[in-house]
């Protein structure tokens, strides 16, 4: 069967079960599983997945830093810490508004799974008094903590993209840094707009409360510093460096004055259901890797005869769908752009750009799996007004590149 049709009818089989409200984790393994009943229907590849999804150091990376930052996000709301940081944002930025789009997109800052863990209590809390539904709560937290994809230099999928590419990081960023203007003027446009709020006021703290919540904002925005830190400039996992961090905010706690439970730490952070689809989805795109789908793939876009631009743009969208990760669509496209022209800052940034927008309209992506499963919102209706900023970015940035190139 043609690798195309094979694929088409895989992601149909995907959505048919997630519109019956199958959990995202085994409707992507169902469609993996459908990939390798077709290609390569041996149990030998089943279990060569298998192993290599329970002995890749990325799986427990990934699964450990979760957990760590649930526990990092139960010990700053039963503190108190998370709900006086919103209260010191909206007093410092005079608008809910403002401070909905801001907090995701700094907690983006950090390269991690776990953020948009992090990021979606704070979207909750500081849009509480809105009428809006917990799709577009959820929506708002997906897209702003994503903008950054385009301009920092701590991206894993952005230094890989530059070593491979043969590109500078300061050439490539100031060659696409716009696309984050670009995508939070969009995200501004499509979710934020929208919200009716009423008048701004301003808060009325006496002094004790502004001490107060000035302090919760440095105990809530401490740990993310201070990962960045660990993980950037100490070369640490991200599991490693949220392990620490939320231990020593416990501590930090308790010296203000500020208890926590240990037992609703460790036990409210396990949350199985997470897990679970974590697991299905990362072993999907193992049966990918060893049943060599994603390679096909390449091989036959290189030999089309349709434009190179074009040729680049389509993998690195179909493959950013497939794996979810920006290291994903980077690992295989990026060397297929050094082969044809290596240094090109133009080939470069269309693989990065529609291979964001592959991986921000997919549910292999993790963090779309936390947010949904957090806010408890319906997958296909957060997913629509995404769909729409990537088409306003997408348009922008091929009609731009069409008239530079």
């Amino acid at each position: 069967m043609n690798i195309f049709v094979l694929l088409t009818i895989a992601m149909g089989l995907i959505i048919i079960l997630l519109r019956r409200h199958i959990p995202i984790g085994p409707c992507m393994l169902a469609g993996g599983l459908l990939i390798w009943a077709v290609k390569a229907p041996s149990f030998a590849f089943l279990a060569q997945a298998f192993l290599e999804t329970l002995t890749l150091p990325r799986t427990y990376d990934i699964l450990w830093a979760l957990y760590f930052v649930m526990c990092l996000e139960i010990e700053l709301r039963t503190s108190g810490a998370l709900a006086g940081m919103v209260h010191a944002l909206q007093r410092i930025f005079s608008s809910t508004k403002v401070t909905l789009a801001v907090m995701p997109a700094f907690l983006g800052l950090l390269p991690s799974l776990g953020g948009a863990r992090f990021s979606a209590p704070i979207v909750e809390e500081a849009s509480k008094d809105l009428d809006i539904t917990q799709e577009h709560r959820a929506a708002i937290n997906f897209w702003f903590r994503h903008i950054f994809e385009f301009s920092s230099p701590i991206i894993p999928g952005m230094i890989m993209a530059c070593n491979i590419a043969g590109v500078t990081y300061s050439d490539f960023i100031m060659h696409i840094c716009w696309l984050t203007v670009l995508a939070f003027i969009a995200g501004w446009f499509v979710l934020i707009r929208p919200i009716k709020c009423d008048a701004e006021t301003d808060y009325k703290e006496d002094a004790l409360e502004k001490n107060q919540n000035t302090q919760d904002l440095w105990l809530s925005l401490s740990p993310v510093v201070l990962t960045f830190v660990l993980v950037v400039f100490c070369n640490l996992n991200a599991s490693v460096g949220m392990g620490l961090v939320t231990v020593g905010l416990f501590f930090v706690l308790q010296f203000t004055k500020r208890p926590v439970s240990i037992k609703e730490i460790v036990t409210g952070a396990l949350d199985m259901k997470m897990f679970f689809n974590v697991l299905c989805i990362l072993y999907f795109i193992q049966i990918l890797t060893v049943t060599n789908v994603l390679n096909e793939i390449v091989v036959a876009f290189q030999a089309s005869p349709l434009p190179i631009p074009v040729i680049i743009g389509s993998v690195s969208f179909i493959i950013g769908v497939l794996t979810g990760m920006s290291q994903g669509h980077v690992a295989i496209v990026m060397p297929i752009v050094a082969a044809m022209q290596t240094g090109s800052l133009n080939l470069a940034g269309v693989a990065m750009a529609f291979g964001v927008a592959g991986q921000m309209l997919t549910p292999t992506h993790m963090c779309l799996v936390v947010t949904v499963d957090y806010f408890k919102s319906n997958f296909f209706q957060t997913l629509k007004p995404i769909l729409v900023g990537e088409i306003i970015i997408l348009t922008i940035f091929s009609a731009y590149t069409y008239m530079v190139w």
